[in-house]
């Protein structure tokens, strides 16, 4: 092997290495964002806060999951006050 091919091969891990690090930090806050999320609506339907308001409680789905593991906080956020309004997900 040459030298050029060498240094070829120390770049392309190197590359590989900063894109896995990069992908593990991103899903680490994924599911940081989702467990945050997800305990927020839990503490919302376990006080049945949303039933003071005349709304039934938020149900746990897939989109409410994928909207709580993208945005975290903010996005319970927005399913509740989507729910005030009256729109089901």
């Amino acid at each position: 092997m040459t030298l050029l091919g060498i240094a070829i091969l120390i770049l392309v891990i190197i590359i590989f290495l900063a894109v896995a690090y990069f992908v593990v930090k991103n899903v680490a806050q994924l599911v940081i964002n989702a467990i945050i999320g997800l305990v927020t609506l839990f503490i919302v339907n376990f006080f049945h806060l949303m039933q003071l308001v005349g709304r039934p409680d938020i149900g746990f789905d897939w989109i409410t999951v994928i909207i709580c593991a993208l945005a975290g906080l903010p996005g319970a956020i927005l399913l509740i006050i989507l729910s005030l309004v009256g729109i089901t997900l």
